[in-house]
């Protein structure tokens, strides 16, 4: 993506299921869960370099021992530096043989040599980037099965009404943040589950040490998902462990946000990405599982596990970024949905160049396009067999088959990410003069005033880096014309479950289609629009409709692509410029199984991404600039 945007984090959880002496016999070290969780984030770290932090917990200790760890950092390479906290004492230990091998000597004496690990990548969507806002978070207790150590990936649409039912349960909330909000409910019915438990067992003859170990066996963390979560509207993946070893993984009831486990008879794990999981514990795919919309992953004292729902999953709406952007490529299936997705755009590009490949140059823009660029450039290799193909069967030969048959696609290598923008210039020109040298180019491979270049982005958010930046760099090659491609959809409405896009007013699209609507004199749409949603959102019903559609549905896909294409290119600009987007039917044809498509449909999964869209229009029409949950 051109344009960097911040979004939704990276989880890790790891529970060895053998004690720490078999790890250290099989393996010669007492580091093979701590290095697991380094891998585990590290072959995470696109989804979070705000932040990292870890925890962990020993079983068995004796009372007065410590039994939690946790490392937190936000420094510039925050895995690293947490990673270095965890080992510090380890690799002292590390020349001394005996005890470096002597399982009951480390747990006794090591922090972070645990059984149960929880790790986290932090992209913070809002609030200060302080260790303060980094997870993990825990919820102390001095029983065991009350104390709550908590991450996630996720953001809640409905923290106001969640923070409200704190103070109706008779709390009193430090924050009104949802990473509060979350691990305080889910802790409150926490309690709720042990007391009721702890007044079961105290009818009987049993000490309150044989109660608590009671407690920790039988305790239902399931009932407390499904107690806590049933109101929470917000697409999550949120990571939970007890001080008994106890934990879950339960993901939202659309599958908004990702997570996936493995087992073995060694250990079960938990991550945002397949790929992480592969690399870590080299598993089979086929041996990697989805965890369910709805369901939770939960683990129990003993390190069984199995996937419960704890909450009524509805229509699967998994985020479609994940699979244009987000993930990373290494993962097999995300590979060729990112292929196919640059393959069914040659239709359009084909129509664009008005089918002259001769005098055509293809290219992407680094580096996460590269993928979808690939299946571009498949998609015109398969139309050049089948013109071959047509060229046979008329009866073409000679030369002209000849010339038919050697001819390739031009491609090459023109955009090249060079030196970060520094933005410690106050002075606007002299900014934005800066910007437009992030990227460099390759020169003199271009027929000038005759060649057409294509270069395909992955996606495309606010456009100003193609409008100060990459367009300015092309047309100094002189070409006749520039095609922009977006192997995603246009981007027109704020997401709210964890993606850092909040606010219209920064999209290129809403931007366009607002132009459209006032060149057309329809200013008086958009006032309508503006006290419907106004009229909605006073109300305290459930909301079901973005009335903010019925403006983009004024106009076609391709008249607000080409207002695009006005806003990008500047009036200084020599060539011609196009710009092609994906639609909407061939991202779900790429990607089937992740249909959350609510960034270009305003097809939001829940009550309150409706309610997020509506608002965040308001706010543009108000002159605000907040965000819009």
């Amino acid at each position: 993506m051109s344009e960097v945007i911040k979004h939704e984090c990276g989880i890790a959880m790891l529970r060895l299921r053998k004690p720490l002496s078999y790890f250290i016999e099989k393996y010669g070290t007492p580091t093979y869960a701590i290095s697991k969780m380094y891998l585990l984030m590290e072959k995470q770290r696109n989804r979070g370099q705000d932040g990292a932090g870890i925890a962990s917990i020993k079983l068995g200790m004796k009372p007065g021992k410590p039994f939690i760890d946790r490392a937190r950092s936000v420094e510039a390479d925050p895995i690293n530096d947490v990673f270095k906290k965890v080992g510090k004492k380890l690799n002292k230990l590390s020349k001394d043989s005996e005890k470096y091998l002597d399982a009951d000597y480390l747990r006794a004496n090591t922090p972070f040599v645990g059984d149960v690990y929880m790790g986290h990548l932090r992209y913070g969507t809002h609030g200060n980037n302080t260790i303060n806002h980094c997870h993990p978070f825990m919820r102390n207790n001095n029983w065991r099965s009350r104390q709550l150590i908590m991450a996630g990936n996720f953001n809640m649409t409905n923290v106001d009404e969640l923070f409200d039912r704190l103070v109706e349960l008779g709390q009193h909330p430090k924050e009104n943040v949802d990473t509060v909000t979350v691990m305080e409910k889910i802790g409150h019915f926490l309690d709720l589950e042990v007391q009721d438990l702890f007044v079961k067992y105290n009818q009987t003859n049993l000490t309150n040490i044989e109660i608590s170990e009671k407690i920790e066996e039988e305790l239902d963390l399931g009932r407390v998902l499904s107690r806590s979560c049933k109101d929470f509207d917000g697409g999550y993946a949120l990571m939970g462990l007890t001080g008994f070893g106890g934990g879950f993984v339960a993901r939202d009831a659309n599958g908004i946000r990702p997570a996936y486990y493995y087992a073995d008879d060694e250990i079960v794990v938990v991550a945002s990405e397949k790929t992480a999981i592969k690399t870590a514990f080299n598993a089979d795919y086929s041996k990697i599982q989805e965890i369910n919309p709805g369901h939770a992953l939960i683990i129990d004292k003993f390190a069984n596990y199995k996937e419960v729902k704890y909450i009524e999953p509805s229509e699967k709406k998994s985020c479609s970024f994940e699979r244009i952007y987000f993930s990373r490529g290494t993962d097999p299936s995300i590979y060729s949905e990112r292929k196919m997705l640059g393959k069914l755009l040659v239709p359009k590009v084909l129509e664009a160049i008005d089918y002259d490949l001769k005098n055509t140059v293809f290219s992407y823009i680094p580096n996460t396009a590269e993928t979808a660029f690939l299946g571009m450039m498949s998609g015109i290799d398969q139309y050049l067999v089948q013109k071959r193909l047509e060229a046979i069967e008329s009866g073409v030969s000679g030369e002209e088959l000849e010339r038919l048959m050697s001819f390739r696609p031009r491609h090459e290598k023109l955009v090249i990410k060079d030196v970060k923008a520094r933005t410690f210039i106050a002075d606007d020109t002299m900014r934005d003069d800066m910007v437009a040298h992030v990227y460099d180019t390759t020169f003199e491979v271009i027929k000038k005033q005759v060649d057409t270049l294509v270069v395909i982005d992955d996606s495309i958010v606010r456009g100003t880096t193609l409008e100060k930046s990459i367009i300015q760099m092309l047309d100094r090659l002189e070409p006749k014309r520039i095609i922009v491609v977006s192997s995603a959809p246009q981007i027109r409405y704020p997401d709210c479950y964890g993606i850092n896009m909040s606010k219209m007013k920064e999209f290129v699209a809403f931007r366009a289609m607002i132009n459209l609507i006032k060149r057309n004199g329809q200013e008086d749409l958009m006032d309508e629009i503006y006290y419907r949603c106004k009229s909605a959102l006073r109300k305290s019903e459930k909301m079901d409709t973005n009335f903010v559609q019925q403006l983009y549905d004024q106009f076609t896909n391709e008249q607000i692509s080409d207002e695009i294409a006005n806003i990008i290119k500047q009036h200084h600009i020599k060539a011609e410029v196009k710009v092609i987007f994906q639609t909407v039917d061939n991202l779900h044809e790429a990607c089937p199984q992740h249909l959350g498509d609510w960034y270009f449909t305003g097809d939001f999964p829940t009550q309150g991404g409706m309610k997020v869209a509506n608002r965040a229009f308001v706010n543009y029409m108000e002159g605000k600039d907040g965000r819009a949950y």
